[in-house]
């Protein structure tokens, strides 16, 4: 179970200190599928890389099955069963897509493992289990790669970061269909950035974030028909 526990975060520049994340507080229970939404600024993604350990809070705890890992690594974090997808997938130019699943899964694959994962993220596993991960491979194709990597990982949380971005609707689809069955079959619980409609509908719950703060956060059918109508009556949420 994932705890956030009075979560803040600022930065220093020129213009002197900005509270990005202000007081934030929820939990993520054992297999549960969590989206955070909200507007643009919010503090939807920094969230997501304080959780991974990407940016360290200023304030705060974050509990993670009962211990605090606050001021643990991304390695740290990593070896306990948190992943990471970014919003644009590094590429390794040299590196095949079954060399990658072997290395985010800690040794060699075989090979109908490894079709497996990419069947279950809707890749024809003969088009491309011998790849490269390089900048042949489109918007669509590099993420859904990088969710086959995320399972093979036997993760107990993955967190996306905007999966939807730079993506055509084809490869966006097969995404929501990704995570319906990641969501049906798997026990991990899942953390995702997202504006989209889709995703939100799948969710178990939602958390709106606005100016560094939730809220709003429960069941995507008590939360998901009020975003609607705030959307319905003045156009400005996104």
């Amino acid at each position: 179970m994932l705890e956030l526990k009075h979560i803040s975060f600022n930065v220093v520049d020129e213009k002197g200190e900005k509270d990005i994340i202000k007081d934030i507080s929820l939990t993520v229970e054992d297999g549960k599928f969590l989206v955070i939404t909200g507007p643009n600024g919010g503090g939807k993604s920094t969230l997501a890389k304080l959780i991974m350990g990407i940016e360290k809070p200023t304030g705060g705890q974050i509990i993670w099955n009962d211990q605090d890992i606050t001021d643990l690594s991304i390695t740290e974090r990593a070896k306990l069963g948190i992943g990471y997808a970014f919003q644009h997938p590094p590429r390794f130019k040299g590196l095949s897509v079954r060399d990658l699943l072997g290395i985010a899964h800690g040794s060699d694959l075989p090979e109908d493992q490894c079709c497996a994962y990419l069947t279950q993220v809707g890749l024809c596993s003969k088009d491309y289990l011998n790849r490269q991960v390089d900048s042949s491979l489109s918007g669509g194709e590099i993420k859904r790669i990088e969710i086959a990597t995320l399972m093979a990982r036997d993760l107990q949380l993955a967190i996306y970061d905007e999966p939807e971005a730079g993506i055509d609707l084809w490869s966006f689809n097969m995404l929501v269909e990704s995570f319906k069955g990641i969501s049906k079959t798997r026990k991990e619980s899942m953390v995702i950035i997202s504006h989209q409609e889709r995703i939100m509908k799948i969710a178990d719950e939602i958390a709106i974030i606005a100016d560094g703060y939730v809220k709003k956060i429960g069941p995507q059918e008590e939360v998901f028909p009020e975003l609607m109508a705030e959307f319905d009556n003045n156009c400005s949420f996104r």
